[in-house]
C-alpha cells in the first residue's frame, strides 16, 4: 500500500479543466507502477458519466475507478493544483486539492479513504497541504499526523 509518498505528489500543477487535474493525479499512479493507463481513462469515464461526486468536500476532489479498471498496488497521489478549478459541484468547487484513488480490493479502499479522511478531517492538516513547499513536506506532515 502506498500512501502519499513523495513520488505520488506534485505541487503547483496547471490544469485548464478537471479532466487534466484528474489525467496529472492519475499519471502519478501510472509512473510509479500503482496504475495502468487505463485507470486513467476509468476515472475519466466515471467523471463524464457521473459528474462531480467525488469532490467530496470544498476545493478537495477523490477520483477513482474500479479496481478491475487497472489497479496494480492500492495507493493514493496528491496533486495540488497552482489554480484551484472548477469540476461541476455546486457546493464544493472550485476545487484546489486532487486526491486519486486506486484500491484493489473494498478493504483497501476503505482503509485508504479511512487514511485520508483522518488527514483531512484536521483543517490544519489541510491548510499545510495547501502551504506545502515540497512532496517531502507533505509526506512529512502524514508522518506527523500518523504519530
Amino acid at each position: 500500500m502506498r500512501f502519499l509518498e513523495p513520488s505520488l505528489i506534485s505541487l503547483d500543477v496547471e490544469a485548464k479543466d478537471a479532466e487534466e487535474a484528474i489525467r496529472a493525479a492519475g499519471r502519478l499512479l501510472v509512473d510509479s507502477g500503482a496504475a495502468k493507463n487505463s485507470y486513467i481513462e476509468a476515472m475519466l469515464a466515471s467523471y463524464r458519466e457521473k459528474g462531480p461526486y467525488f469532490v467530496l468536500a470544498p476545493r478537495i476532489a477523490l477520483p477513482h475507478a474500479k479496481a478491475e479498471d487497472g489497479v496494480n498496488e492500492a495507493s493514493v497521489s496528491f496533486v495540488r493544483l497552482k489554480q484551484p478549478i472548477e469540476f461541476g459541484h455546486a457546493h464544493n468547487d472550485p476545487v484546489e486539492l486532487v486526491f486519486a484513488l486506486g484500491s484493489s480490493s473494498s478493504e483497501e479502499h476503505i482503509t485508504l479513504l479511512r487514511k485520508l479522511t483522518t488527514l483531512l478531517n484536521n483543517p490544519a492538516n489541510v491548510e499545510a497541504m495547501k502551504q506545502a513547499a515540497t512532496p517531502d513536506e507533505v509526506s512529512a506532515l502524514l508522518a506527523k499526523a500518523e504519530a
